[in-house]
Parts: C-alpha cells; sequence; structure tokens
C-alpha cells in the first residue's frame, strides 16, 4: 500500500518539518515524556526513515530534542515563546473583551492572574457609572478571599490548592471569608458547579463579585474576569452577570487559542 507523501503533491523541506513539529505538539499533548518517531510517521501515514531524517535536522536546529530513550520532545524554547505570547495576548485582548463586559454590565470589571497565594490585577475595565474610584491594576490581593480566587485556582487539585494556602493566614475584613483551605475547597466546588464564582462579602463588607475563568492554548487556567460592585446593586442581577461574565471569559479564551467546549465544567479531581 502506498504511503500517503506517495500520493500528494511534493512538499518542500520546510513544509515537511511544519508537518512534524504540528504532530509532534498534538502528539505531546497526550504524551508528555515524548513521542517516537514511529509515532509521527504514523500520525503523518509517511515513511518512517523520511520522517527520522526530519526530526533529527530539527534536533539540530534546537528545536527539537531527542531523549536517551530516543524519543523526541519539543525544545523549551517554543513553550517559553507560546507563554509569553499568551501573557501579552491577555493583556491586549484582555482589555478589550473588559472593554465591552463593562460596558455590557455597566460594573468595574477585572482580570487577576494568580501570583503565590494572591490574585494580581493586570487588566481592568472601569465604567463612571460604577462609581468606583482608584485603579487596582498591579495591586495583590489575598486569593482565599479575592473577587478572583476561584476562577484562577478552577483547575487545581485539592492537593494544590493547599499548597497554595500552606501558609496563609485567613484573616480578612469581610464577614463571609473562607475560614481555611477546605472551607475555600468547598465553595470552589459548588462554583464548579455553577460554572461561575460568586463572592459575597469575602474581601470586605458590603462588597460582591462574578467571577470565571480563562483557559489558554494549554487547557489551563489562565487568568480570571470578575464583575465586582456593590452587593446591593450587583446582587439582585446575579444570574444577568454570570451569564455575561462567563460568556467574557469564554471569549478571551478562545483569543488564547483554547480548545473548544470543557471550560466551563472543566474541573480538577
Amino acid at each position: 500500500m502506498p504511503f500517503a507523501e506517495d500520493l500528494d503533491p511534493p512538499r518542500t523541506s520546510m513544509g515537511r518539518g511544519f508537518d512534524v513539529l504540528s504532530t509532534l505538539a498534538a502528539l505531546s499533548a497526550d504524551d508528555p515524556d515524548g513521542v517516537s518517531v514511529r509515532d509521527v510517521a504514523l500520525a503523518l501515514e509517511r515513511e518512517r526513515s523520511q520522517v527520522s531524517r526530519t526530526l533529527s535536522a530539527l534536533a539540530d536546529r534546537d528545536l527539537v530534542v531527542r531523549g536517551e530513550d530516543h524519543r523526541y520532545r519539543l525544545a523549551w524554547s517554543w513553550y517559553a515563546t507560546a507563554q509569553d505570547l499568551t501573557d501579552r495576548r491577555l493583556r491586549t485582548a484582555g482589555l478589550q473583551v473588559l472593554d465591552e463586559l463593562a460596558e455590557t454590565v455597566g460594573e468595574a470589571c477585572f482580570l487577576g492572574v494568580l501570583q503565590g497565594d494572591s490574585t494580581l490585577t493586570i487588566v481592568e475595565s472601569i465604567p463612571r457609572e460604577s462609581g468606583m474610584i482608584g485603579s487596582w491594576v498591579g495591586r495583590a490581593y489575598p486569593a482565599f478571599c479575592s473577587d478572583a480566587g476561584r476562577a484562577v485556582l478552577w483547575d487545581a487539585s485539592d492537593e494544590e490548592v493547599r499548597a497554595v494556602f500552606a501558609r496563609t493566614a485567613f484573616t480578612s475584613p469581610g464577614p463571609n471569608a473562607p475560614a481555611s483551605a477546605e472551607d475555600f475547597l468547598d465553595r470552589l466546588r459548588e462554583a464548579r458547579t455553577l460554572g461561575y464564582a460568586l463572592v459575597d462579602q469575602e474581601a470586605e463588607p458590603g462588597l460582591y463579585s462574578v467571577s470565571a475563568p480563562v483557559w489558554d492554548f494549554r487547557d489551563e487556567v489562565a487568568a480570571g474576569v470578575q464583575i465586582v460592585g456593590e452587593r446591593s446593586t450587583l446582587q439582585p442581577r446575579t444570574a444577568q452577570l454570570a451569564e455575561a461574565c462567563v460568556a467574557a471569559a469564554e471569549a478571551l479564551s478562545a483569543a488564547l487559542g483554547a480548545p473548544d467546549g470543557r471550560r466551563r465544567d472543566r474541573a480538577a479531581h
């Protein structure tokens, strides 16, 4: 039986290289320990010796790494570049998404990331009618009671959450703040069931927020979108705000190259 390469139009060496790289990346998602030449050849339906030569050439250029087990992996430089692009995209696409969200709901909207046991605001959009004064960009807040805390830890395992809060002092001005890591985990599980997180007077009295996770190209949570304001104003609109917040998080996830589907109900076990 002829191989697919015998039937297709001739490919340039660059084209073959991209084919092999993209196939290696796809296969690596399911096998982080590395991929064999045979695996790549079968996936491409191409002759093994040709794929082997292409992988060797890519390794010579430090684009892939060949282990002692003769299995290939993408070079770390790809991941570093992808992460840098993700960080930049979070800020550029994030601002556009937040501006649209803030215009829709008329409330202050933020994008936060996890930093140690805190959440750090990296983008914000605060409409004049929200009444919120000052900027939160660059400011950190304890993740256990912050508006984005549960969103940014959405895909974390129980063990990872406990590790994040291993040295956290669970003290907050908010009357409803979690009292421990286990308390936080209970609320995180409830949020996953809903598909969004509600933070009701946990950071401070009278403050209310809705948040949702943002996924990246690795299908991991990269940030959390938040709508924040006075409890008396936001709580009666919870359903509407939650729908808008989740839609905004989905839009930003798509901009970061997150896989389709599974983002709303993904939970770590």
